[in-house]
């Protein structure tokens, strides 16, 4: 679905990946795991087109995009909800979803207000209410379904659980499960591994924009030693 192949970007001087590579496959979902600054965030937005220092390969649904400007990107499935959510504060809800519509695409869950509403209850409940009223875990839900307004096959999560309560961030880890069972592929990033195991069918481990591990829950929790080298604090 997405491979990332010896990545290398950064912002002007500063290089903060270095050989990078990943994979999605269809259907699943992978935690890209990592301490603040390790590179997690610039690995998604080297994916979505939104750096321009990059080389290596980017491969989305078996097609080159590594030259194509971020909306090119999403035109083609691959979905991107930020860490700062950007949605539209002064739009409503029913607004904001409008703004990220597009058309049905094949092979790809379709998704109306309706079905989002749905899967949002909250949403649903507040389609006239504006964003910058919300709040944070109603902002991320938001941004959510505003991305998959898009119909994407892909969809890239940067810290969907970031500053939300312990029961909003089981609201979203179910909405992500959820996802998955439509038959989107989801790729986030995510410092708290106690919160990847909600969701997550692999891992990969990033350390200084390198990626150091890439398998199973399973095996990442038979090697402690690995897991503390790269995620304890």
């Amino acid at each position: 679905m997405l491979e990332l192949r010896r990545l290398n970007a950064g912002y002007g001087r500063a290089q903060v990946l270095f050989d990078f590579e990943l994979d999605l496959r269809a259907g699943e979902v992978v935690a890209l795991l990592g301490r603040n600054g390790a590179g997690k965030s610039t690995a998604l937005k080297t994916a979505m087109g939104l750096l321009q220092d990059v080389s290596g390969e980017i491969r989305f649904e078996n097609k080159s995009i590594q030259n194509l400007q971020p909306y090119q990107i999403a035109r083609l499935g691959l979905g991107y909800v930020p860490e700062d959510r950007r949605i539209f504060a002064d739009l409503t809800v029913a607004e904001n979803l409008e703004a990220g519509r597009q058309p049905p695409r094949a092979g790809a869950p379709h998704w109306t207000p309706r079905k989002l509403y749905a899967l949002f209850p909250n949403l649903g409940r507040m389609p006239e209410r504006r964003g910058g009223r919300m709040s944070g875990g109603e902002q991320q839900m938001l941004a959510i379904a505003r991305t998959l307004m898009g119909n994407p096959s892909a969809v890239l999560l940067d810290e969907p659980f970031e500053g939300l309560a312990p029961v909003i961030v089981e609201g979203v880890a179910a909405t992500i499960r959820e996802l998955k069972r439509e038959g989107l592929s989801v790729l986030l990033c995510e410092q708290n591994l106690r919160y990847a195991r909600l969701v997550a069918d692999r891992v990969c481990l990033i350390e200084k924009g390198r990626a150091r591990y890439a398998g199973t829950l399973a095996s990442l929790d038979a090697d402690p030693g690995l897991r503390d080298r790269y995620l304890a604090v």
